[in-house]
């Protein structure tokens, strides 16, 4: 379904972390939903986004960030200066060690994972909130491993350990933004057949990027944290 806009303005949004796989997927889907999109990519090699871009020349741009490279922020908020955001969503994910238990992990091994999936992300957040208007929506992509609650079979520990601090973190930003009317969302996508997911994942990218754009712009509005499925139900802390 398209997504209507009006002369006066054409919601933009930023995705962090949009060179391929899903970040990419939720670029392509929101431009073809009228939105304007900026999709951050980590270096100058080229990546799918820039296949993107040259197709949606007047609704996608491309900025440079590694966001485990905090000193490249300052830069990045320098040049989105005067930009309204209406979607700020930080996709970021990496893993290691899945069939090793959390005792056995080498420190550097979990230092990178909790470093890209819980401290950065947070990072970019606090670093860009400002450009986000006051009823727009700020998010991150979790996972359902990042739930405390369904963690019934172990396995992929740093990388389960590190959405749980991801969505600690946020509940602790949403307890800071309390008094805004900004909606905060955390996006639990499912098993998805990206490079991070394998090839075993039941779920397609294809399939999965409109349920997730449904989700976060229907989350538009809401004020307050949300932790949501590819469907839109909650997904126990």
């Amino acid at each position: 379904m398209p997504q209507h806009t009006t002369n006066q303005h054409i919601p933009t949004a930023l995705i962090i972390g949009a060179s391929r796989g899903l970040g990419c997927a939720m670029a392509a889907e929101l431009a073809d939903r009228g939105w304007s999109v900026i999709g951050t990519v980590r270096g100058a090699t080229r990546t799918p986004l820039h296949d993107l871009a040259e197709q949606h020349p007047d609704h996608i741009r491309i900025e440079r960030l590694d966001i485990t490279r905090p000193e490249q922020l300052a830069p990045l908020r320098g040049r989105l200066n005067g930009t309204r955001l209406d979607v700020l969503f930080v996709n970021a994910g990496t893993t290691n060690n899945e069939q090793t238990p959390i005792g056995a992990v080498p420190t550097q091994d979990f230092i990178d994972v909790m470093v890209t999936n819980a401290l950065s992300p947070l990072r970019v957040i606090e670093g860009l909130d400002d450009l986000v208007t006051p009823n727009g929506l700020i998010g991150a992509m979790s996972s359902g491993q990042g739930s405390i609650t369904h963690n019934t079979r172990g396995l992929r520990e740093v990388y389960r350990g590190s959405k749980a601090a991801l969505n600690m973190f946020m509940r602790s930003y949403a307890v800071r933004q309390a008094d805004t009317d900004r909606a905060l969302l955390l996006m639990a996508p499912g098993w998805i057949r990206t490079e991070l997911g394998g090839d075993d994942a039941p779920y397609t990218v294809e399939e999965s990027t409109p349920l997730l754009v449904d989700v976060l712009l229907s989350h538009l509005g809401h004020k307050g944290l949300a932790y949501l499925d590819r469907n839109g139900e909650t997904v126990p802390w």
